[in-house]
């Protein structure tokens, strides 16, 4: 995880102004929201993985699933996951819920980051800094 310091930590939005400006962007909420946060995610690349820039966001008033949530965005970060090649060994015979869930384990959900796309990711929080305080 490569922290990348930007003027957006601390800016308060509403969280439906806030998904409509970004997923015309290729920005998605992240699959790890609880109700009081979550995180917006860019793909950088799928090398090996996949990397990308995700940038996390509290609750301020409200949960996420309500209407009119105001949002508080936190420090973005660059963030790189691997995963195995081949069959995932943690399946098991007569597992019920293996039979629905075929993607197999991470092998390292926090891999280094590559150096290459640390430019990259700090290029597209600054096209987010301008996209979002500019306007």
């Amino acid at each position: 995880m490569i922290e990348i310091p930007s003027a957006l930590e601390g800016k308060t939005f509403r969280l439906y102004k806030l998904e409509a400006e970004l997923k015309p962007l290729g920005y998605v909420i992240g699959g790890n929201w609880d109700y009081d946060h979550g995180s917006f995610d860019y793909k950088i690349d799928d090398e090996n993985g996949y990397q990308f820039l995700r940038v996390p966001f509290e609750a301020v008033d409200g949960q996420l699933d309500s209407n009119g949530t105001t949002v508080k965005l936190g420090r973005p970060y660059l963030l790189s996951h691997q995963y195995q090649i081949g069959l995932d060994d943690n399946v098991h015979v007569g597992n019920f819920a293996a039979s629905f869930n075929q993607f197999a384990e991470p092998q390292d959900p926090d891999a280094p980051f590559p150096k290459k796309y640390i430019r990259i990711g700090q290029t597209i929080v600054k096209q987010l800094e301008d996209k979002l305080l500019n306007t």
